[in-house]
């Protein structure tokens, strides 16, 4: 299969493509998003095949329009309305019970599905020329680092998708927040740009956060959102987190350090290193970590690195998100120096 690579003014040819049942990669403001017609189970079934995606794993169904919704799900509880005058379009995931008009390929089994309405003009466009919601995962092979370009989506999927559209850098570089109000109370099952902070300003105390945001689940245990997985946006390189001060992460890194190991550091740490540095913006600047993860996770593997070391950010604001994403392609090794 060839896979075309479009710009942001050939969203029609992309529509096109997906009313056919065919695969897309296109842009968001979080990451660049693996499309097909959330209606047609067999189009579906491809995003698993393309990415080699687990079954258990359930997608986003990705709408243009609050109207959407009201097919897509049994029942639209007053507080949905409530969150999307805040948050949509924008950054932000709500799991329902869902409509009879929903595949099982989508909520891979689950009794409900996870909903938003990106807020980036091409990703709606693509939407609109499509004609239905759109079900997309993150554009990248399962459990590697997601992609925040057009070119990261043509490293992982050429050949396996009909198209990518280029919609430029993703502003966001962290999928979206996603809650669930599919039970008794809210509860917020992966962090991304919309904070717990601004969630209770809509919901109140209400709010619960999941054990998985920053443990691993359960035994047994289902995942209810895409991202609750063990290992999960991962380079090929072993990843450390390192909570300490930066004299004790130095001295930690030059006793492990051979040529195929890297830093992830804050701004201004560069020059205390002399192997291979990797920057995420000033230390309390959560929006740039989350901007900049992804890019060097997958820079590591461009450049054939081992072993990767981190400087731990703070877990407060978006830098949740951030802690959620390391963690996870850390496969939860964290030291403490």
């Amino acid at each position: 299969m060839e896979t075309k690579l479009l710009t942001s003014e050939q969203y029609k040819e992309a529509g096109a493509i997906l009313k056919k049942g065919g695969l897309v990669g296109i842009p968001t403001e979080t990451v660049y998003g693996l499309a097909a017609n959330a209606l047609d189970g067999a189009a579906v079934a491809k995003i698993f095949e393309a990415k080699g995606r687990p079954q258990d794993n359930p997608l986003i169904v990705h709408i243009a329009d609050l109207s959407e919704i009201d097919d897509l799900v049994a029942y639209v509880p007053p507080v949905v309305y409530d969150l999307a005058d805040a948050f949509w379009p924008g950054p932000l995931t709500i799991i329902l019970e869902k409509s009879g008009i929903i595949p099982d390929e989508v909520t891979t089994g689950l009794n409900t599905v996870a909903i938003r309405m990106p807020s980036h003009p091409v990703a709606r466009q693509i939407i609109k020329a499509a004609g239905v919601p759109l079900a997309a995962p993150s554009a990248n092979t399962s459990g590697k680092p997601s992609p925040t370009t057009a070119a990261h989506v043509m490293h992982d999927m050429n050949g396996k998708i009909d198209a990518v559209v280029d919609g430029g850098p993703c502003e966001v570089g962290v999928e979206s927040t996603v809650i669930t109000l599919a039970t008794r109370k809210p509860r917020l099952l992966r962090p991304g740009r919309i904070t717990p902070d601004e969630l209770e300003e809509v919901l109140g105390d209400e709010l619960i956060i999941d054990d998985a945001v920053l443990g691993k689940l359960k035994e047994g245990e289902r995942a209810a959102s895409p991202g609750m997985k063990y290992k999960h946006y991962s380079p090929s390189s072993d990843v450390f987190v390192v909570k300490g001060p930066l004299d004790k992460f130095k001295a930690l890194v030059e006793k492990e350090a051979n040529d195929k190991t890297a830093v992830l550091v804050f701004d201004g740490e560069e020059k205390e290193f002399d192997i291979m540095t990797l920057n995420f913006g000033a230390e309390d600047d959560d929006l740039a970590h989350a901007a900049k993860l992804f890019d060097a996770l997958r820079t590591c593997d461009d450049e054939g690195i081992e072993k990767l070391f981190v400087r731990c950010p703070s877990d407060e604001g978006v830098g949740l998100a951030v802690m959620n994403r390391l963690l996870r392609a850390a496969e939860y090794k964290v030291l403490e120096v």
